[in-house]
């Protein structure tokens, strides 16, 4: 790919992917970084993008993935080791979301704390410390598809441990919670 192939896509693929990336990360100069990021990787590759049917498949994914990680980095935790987690709030939420959120994210530590430890263990590693499978098989020794089955598991009990207390909050009967 010469030089003004690649300022043509850059031109072509630049407003999509930033507002891609602000959606994500719901902040101006990181959207920026991240299609910045993009294009860097785009242009290292070189000559194996024609190789690609839809460049600009590649690069959406490449966008997702470089917020998804950058999400998983910022997490911002409150000054005191001992106090629980708090994300800072970027966009203007409501009190009663704010609140409704707090309470969730208590709920899911609570149900967290009490899952049996294997399923505690690789959910604190995947979900919170953002290990790869690679990582956790090597840290917990256990082979890959194995972990891909409890942790499968496990999120499948937080899931309905989390459900149970969603309905009890709305006052939805069990009975009730099957028809839905």
């Amino acid at each position: 790919m010469t030089r003004a192939d690649f300022n043509d896509l850059v031109r072509q693929l630049n407003r999509n992917l930033y507002g891609y990336a602000f959606r994500i990360l719901r902040n101006h100069v990181e959207a920026e970084d991240a299609v910045q990021e993009v294009f860097i990787k785009l242009w290292n590759l070189g000559n194996k993008l024609d190789a690609y049917e839809s460049i600009a498949a590649l690069a959406t994914t490449m966008a997702k993935n470089f917020c998804i990680d950058q999400l998983r980095k910022r997490k911002h935790f409150t000054k005191d080791e001992n106090e629980r987690q708090d994300f800072q709030n970027t966009d203007s939420t409501s009190p009663y979301e704010i609140m409704e959120s707090r309470e969730s994210e208590a709920i899911l530590h609570h149900i967290i704390n009490h899952l049996p430890d294997i399923y505690k263990d690789v959910i604190r590693l995947r979900e919170i410390d953002g290990l790869s499978y690679k990582e956790i098989a090597d840290k917990t020794e256990q082979n890959i598809n194995t972990l891909r089955v409890t942790l499968s598991r496990a999120r499948k009990t937080i899931r309905e441990e989390f459900n149970k207390y969603h309905y009890e909050r709305r006052g939805i009967k069990e009975v009730d919670r099957k028809v839905l």
